[in-house]
């Protein structure tokens, strides 16, 4: 009876944050930002919640990314907007490990963003994210994490470069599989 309560209740919270839009009327703009639940080829992600003119366009848009692997070995992918880099990579079988799942808590899913251009569009990197890459192997200046690198339009044509190896301070050598 308390477990089928329980499982009651947890379907009851999942549900009602599945719907951001009524989650959003409670919650002041300046202190979260909603995230939008999404389902694409049979996997949940999340976007950022944007308002947008043309009535929701925008999350079916997607930009074209470039990984190259240690190798020199291409693989161009789309990625819809508001996706993170980390996220396209475990959709699209692209080996960029990401052992804290997008927690932001390690420097595995560390890339290197190969046009200053685009690298400068990006945002800032946070503290948080200044302080993992300070533990990422290979760092260069247009380091960052790919859990922090969000797909949008103006960063369309992106490329990424896949560093030759990374520091899993948790279980060396492994690699964790997206859920």
């Amino acid at each position: 009876m308390l477990a089928s309560k329980s499982l009651q209740l947890g379907a009851q919270a999942i549900k009602g944050l599945s719907r951001v839009s009524h989650f959003s009327k409670f919650v002041a703009p300046a202190t979260i930002t909603p995230r939008k639940p999404c389902v694409q080829d049979g996997e949940l992600y999340s976007t950022t919640a944007t308002s947008s003119a043309d009535g929701g366009n925008e999350e079916k848009e997607k930009i074209s990314v470039t990984f190259v692997d240690k190798d020199g070995e291409e693989t161009q992918i789309k990625v819809p907007i508001g996706m993170s880099m980390l996220e396209a990579a475990h959709q699209n079988d692209i080996e960029l490990e990401g052992a804290c799942e997008g927690s932001l808590a390690c420097s595995t899913c560390h890339v290197i963003v190969m046009d200053v251009e685009h690298y400068n569009k990006l945002e800032e990197p946070t503290d948080e994210e200044n302080d993992m890459l300070d533990l990422a192997f290979g760092l260069t200046e247009t380091s960052r994490l790919g859990c922090q690198v969000i797909a949008k339009p103006e960063l369309d044509g992106l490329r990424l470069a896949l560093p030759a190896a990374t520091r899993n301070f948790a279980v060396d050598g492994f690699k964790p599989k997206p859920h």
